[in-house]
């Protein structure tokens, strides 16, 4: 994903890992956001890079992955969401093939499986080692 959007301009990666681009100007030591019909040509291309970001990212889920990040406010928010639900996804993947792996130890160590599949390849070494 970050190869297509960098592809299309690297200010729209940049909208999707940082906040959106908000226009702001300094009054009395304090930053004010900018009214948008004040905006400077620049300033307006850097603020639809989030736009455009949001863009990408929603063209590219199915229903239920659009429905997850809907209601959010910025491609930041968008991609903060599905990496949660991605890494998460991911873990519970993890740890059903360490639990897979650990019942394959298990049942292997019972000698059971192990005798039967040497028997079956005619391996007399290993029939052998297993009827003692």
């Amino acid at each position: 994903m970050k190869i297509f959007v960098e592809s299309l301009d690297r200010g729209i990666w940049d909208a999707i890992e940082n906040d959106p681009f908000i226009p702001k100007f300094e009054k009395d030591d304090v930053f004010i956001e900018k009214p948008w019909s004040q905006w400077t040509d620049d300033e307006n291309k850097r603020a639809k890079f989030d736009c455009i970001a949001q863009n990408t990212i929603t063209s590219a889920l199915n229903s239920k992955e659009f429905f997850r990040v809907s209601k959010c406010e910025s491609a930041k928010e968008m991609w903060d969401t599905l990496k949660a639900a991605h890494e998460s996804i991911i873990e519970i993947k993890k740890a059903r093939t360490r639990s897979q792996a650990r019942r394959k130890r298990k049942k292997n160590k019972k000698g059971v499986n192990l005798c039967l599949m040497a028997k079956r390849e005619d391996d007399v070494s290993s029939v052998s080692s297993c009827t003692s």
